[in-house]
């Protein structure tokens, strides 16, 4: 299955790159080329379980998703149930002199027709993940 791990700068600081992040109420709003449709099942503390439709590569997930999050430092995403279940996101927001340095790692456990797509498009997946961070990034700077 696609594991793949990246880092990413930012330079706005820590606080303002976790806000936009971990913000998964706004996805579809900020980002509606990879995120159709985002329902809010329940919210309690830090923990959200969130029904996403994510579009990745040519390919749209269906999924159910645990947020956990520990501002400013952590914004953890379990996929707990459809396309993708078993998946794990996890990034970090490390504060630095520039800025704040985003560590991002991922897990994708695909089912059915798309892991058999998933062996050979890794690299398709992590451009497109790559692609959507770059687009939070870039409203974190305006």
């Amino acid at each position: 299955m696609p594991q793949f791990s990246f880092e990413k700068i930012s330079t706005a600081n820590r606080d303002t790159v976790y806000k936009v992040f971990s913000d998964f109420e706004n996805y579809q709003k900020i980002s509606p080329k990879f995120f159709p449709s985002i329902r809010i099942r329940s919210i309690r503390d830090n923990i959200a379980v969130v029904e996403e439709h994510l579009i990745l590569g040519d390919d749209e997930l269906v999924v159910m998703a645990k947020h956990v999050t520990d501002e400013p430092v952590l914004h953890d995403v379990f996929i707990i149930g459809g396309d993708a279940k078993g998946s794990h996101i996890q990034e970090q927001f490390i504060e630095t002199p520039q800025g704040t340095k985003i560590l991002v790692d991922v897990d994708l456990k695909l089912k059915g027709k798309m892991k058999f797509g998933g062996m050979f498009s890794k690299n398709r997946y992590q451009e497109n993940y790559e692609e959507i961070l770059d687009n939070f990034i870039k409203i974190t700077e305006n």
